[in-house]
């Protein structure tokens, strides 16, 4: 018999700048609501980040404040944030920046 699905309270954000970090990242999110996990990807061969992460909150309402809010600015950055319509398990790596 198949478990029933968790429900994940995920954003997908892109287009963020290299300057700022998954610990900023988690920080900003967190006006919106507890945030879960951020997990912000990097390349391996350069060194930075992708530009995009993910932020998973433990509510519905900490993701709907953060879809709500339009633009989303930081360090004079504008970001897209948007709702992770297919949330799936993605690999541990130590080459991905993740705070839980």
């Amino acid at each position: 018999m198949a478990m029933p699905a968790k429900k994940v309270f995920e954003a997908f954000v892109s287009k963020i700048p290299w300057t700022i970090a998954g610990k900023e990242m988690r920080d900003y999110f967190g006006q919106f609501g507890t945030v879960k996990k951020c997990l912000l990807p990097f390349n391996k061969d350069t060194g930075f980040h992708k530009g995009f992460c993910w932020i998973t909150f433990t509510s519905e309402e900490g993701l709907r404040n953060a879809l709500q809010k339009d633009p989303h600015i930081l360090e004079g950055a504008k970001f897209q944030v948007q709702r992770n319509r297919h949330p799936f398990e993605r690999p541990s790596s130590n080459k991905d920046s993740e705070y839980d």
